[in-house]
């Protein structure tokens, strides 16, 4: 009996090293300066956003799946969502605000890029890679979630997070929504657009959610401890937020099984 509890013992602990996050991850300070700098809004990454959005835009309209991968790989789109997480978990509020007005931001000039490429472009049917993009379901949820787990890991990671993000950013594929947004705008699709845009709010809410969780258990430093209120309050948010976005992908995703 007791070289029977030894080995379960063993057995746990060799469980937990394989799965404890601890174990390489990098100082508070490093994890702070990276999450931040990554989701700074420089007119360096503005001009790059755009010229990703272009680059997406063209893909999606001649329905060119390599074209679209390569501006996903070049997007800065989801350094913002990660620095909100951090600025949240961290109960820096005034941080939090900040880079969510940067995302704003981008969004909006992504938006109005590919808005006006549609515009201008001869190419007006809709392909199937921009199809693809209006029909949002858990499975979606499902994608979103194990990506921000996976970024947000490989990004405080210590001296090692670069190799994980460019996967990330292709799974979660935060610009072709964005993209599919413009072209519905540029053609008066509004059906198209509402599902493009509830895709985009699906990816980036559940990359913040997996981030946010993830620097939680990683017990990032707070600039000021929530009173029982404003922790119940911020909780009930969460909670409210998650189940507005996630109810209607459930129900969509039930419809696509049943034919």
């Amino acid at each position: 009996m007791k070289n029977q509890n030894e080995r379960h013992e063993k057995l746990q602990t060799v469980f937990r090293r394989m799965f404890s996050l601890q174990e390489d991850v990098a100082s508070h300070e490093e994890i702070r300066d990276r999450l931040l700098s990554g989701g700074k809004v420089t007119g360096t990454n503005m001009c790059v956003l755009i010229c990703a959005m272009v680059i997406a835009s063209v893909g999606l309209n001649v329905s060119s799946t390599a074209v679209i991968i390569g501006a996903m790989l070049i997007s800065p789109l989801m350094g913002s969502i990660i620095a909100m997480a951090y600025g949240l978990v961290s109960n820096d509020f005034p941080l939090w605000r900040n880079h969510a007005v940067g995302f704003a931001m981008q969004i909006l000039i992504s938006l109005a890029t590919s808005t006006i490429y549609f515009l201008l472009s001869p190419l007006k049917t809709a392909t199937p890679e921009l199809l693809a993009r209006t029909s949002p379901t858990f499975f979606d949820v499902i994608i979103a979630t194990a990506g921000g787990v996976a970024g947000i890991i490989g990004q405080t990671r210590s001296g090692k997070y670069n190799s994980i993000i460019p996967g990330v950013a292709i799974a979660t594929a935060l610009m072709p929504p964005i993209c599919t947004c413009g072209y519905s705008i540029a053609n008066g699709n509004w059906k198209m657009l509402g599902g493009a845009a509830y895709l985009f709010i699906v990816n980036a809410y559940f990359i913040f959610l997996a981030s946010a969780i993830i620097l939680s258990v990683l017990k990032t430093p707070k600039v000021r401890e929530l009173t029982e209120k404003e922790w119940k309050k911020l909780r009930f948010r969460m909670v409210r937020n998650t189940l507005i976005v996630l109810i209607p992908s459930i129900v969509l995703g039930y419809f696509m099984l049943q034919g």
